[in-house]
């Protein structure tokens, strides 16, 4: 049976560039895959799958495609070819090592014990307003492992040693045959490492590490925010098999405060104003995380007036410039009053009845919306 033309079992044009070639090549491997293709599709699949893989060899080596737009088939003679078969068919398992190898960065079979990352440890650290506006250097006790003293490290009893896996013979991991593919998994019985240790360490339980408590030096940044995180890179559960370190996240809460709310970069807070104050006006003095700051009330402040005093906020993390300071009046009515007290508040009420309206600006408008209300 004559050869179909490379070109058109691969779908592209003459002039296709490398890449074009390259991906058809992946798509059609991955279309003719035996996984894919059971029952009867399978031999059908398998014969697509060879000449596509011809196809490509031809068309991927620049020699053999000058030699083919050239000559055609006849400038290709299967004997000269190199590998397993004169088809050219290398079978599907190197085939599609070359497919994976590129999608998976190059990843090639081969052995070596599994090394594995070790798992990232998390801390909540509870700080106040003020550091964490300002930053510190904090000192926190996190676990350790140090490798055991009694085994050396090794995990094996001491006067006895750690054996080679019989499974994977030491590789950390076993071949999977599936029909034409063999497909690489860790060694159910070592666990990846190679090694089985027969008579484990009492003292380590054949981890061959010791868990401790060690001191860390913390520094929080400035502004830093409730929720925010500060990563200690190394310091987290040991790797396995060599593997890297975990490492370690500080989990940032804010404690309440006693005065001021945060917002973001923005604070909050609530201040208190006598009535006499808030109805002659005059000036108070408001706290900010910087020190005593003034305000400057006004004749008749009423009671929810907010007062923004900028750059008293905090100066986040990422921040260019400090958050404003949100300064809420809150009109506070006096109590426990003395007899004489009393009545000089009445003689005061009876002067703003006298007055009508103008002393509450706010009365006439409510009392007209009830009336309408109730109606």
């Amino acid at each position: 049976m004559a050869k179909r033309d490379f070109y058109e079992v691969l779908g592209v044009p003459k002039n296709a560039s490398d890449d074009e070639i390259k991906k058809a090549y992946r798509k059609l491997a991955m279309k003719y895959h035996p996984d894919r293709n059971q029952g009867e599709a399978a031999k059908t699949a398998e014969e697509k799958f060879k000449e596509v893989k011809e196809a490509y060899e031809m068309l991927s080596d620049p020699d053999k495609k000058a030699a083919y737009d050239q000559y055609g088939h006849a400038g290709v003679d299967p004997n000269m070819r190199g590998g397993p078969g004169a088809d050219g068919f290398a079978g599907f398992g190197d085939a599609f090592g070359d497919i994976f190898g590129d999608i998976f960065g190059g990843a090639r079979r081969g052995g070596g014990r599994q090394v594995y990352r070790g798992a990232d440890l998390s801390y909540a650290m509870e700080v106040t307003l003020e550091e964490a506006a300002n930053g510190k250097d904090a000192q926190i006790r996190i676990p350790a492992w140090d490798d055991c003293e009694a085994c050396h490290g090794s995990g094996a009893k001491p006067g006895t040693s750690a054996q080679t896996c019989s499974t994977c013979h030491g590789q950390g991991v076993v071949q999977m045959r599936q029909g034409f593919f063999s497909v690489q998994q860790t060694c159910p019985h070592c666990h990846g490492s190679g090694k089985i240790i027969p008579d484990p360490c009492p003292s380590c339980h054949g981890q061959g590490k010791i868990k401790r408590q060690k001191t860390l030096e913390i520094k929080i940044p400035a502004g830093i925010d409730d929720g925010q995180r500060i990563r200690s890179s190394g310091n987290g559960e040991p790797g396995q098999n060599g593997g890297p370190a975990g490492d370690l996240y500080i989990e940032i809460r804010l404690r309440k405060h006693d005065i001021f709310e945060r917002d973001g970069d923005d604070l909050h807070c609530q201040v208190p104003v006598g009535m006499t104050t808030a109805a002659l006006g005059g000036e108070i003095d408001v706290p900010t995380l910087q020190g005593k700051a003034t305000i400057d009330l006004p004749e008749g402040t009423q009671s929810g007036k907010t007062f923004r005093l900028r750059g008293k906020g905090i100066k986040g993390v990422r921040s260019s410039y400090p958050g404003d300071l949100y300064c809420h009046i809150a009109v506070e009515t006096p109590v426990k009053l003395t007899e004489h007290q009393r009545k000089l508040l009445k003689e005061l009420d009876e002067s703003f009845k006298k007055g009508g309206h103008k002393h509450s600006p706010n009365d006439k408008g409510w009392f007209d919306k009830a009336r309408e209300f109730f109606s």
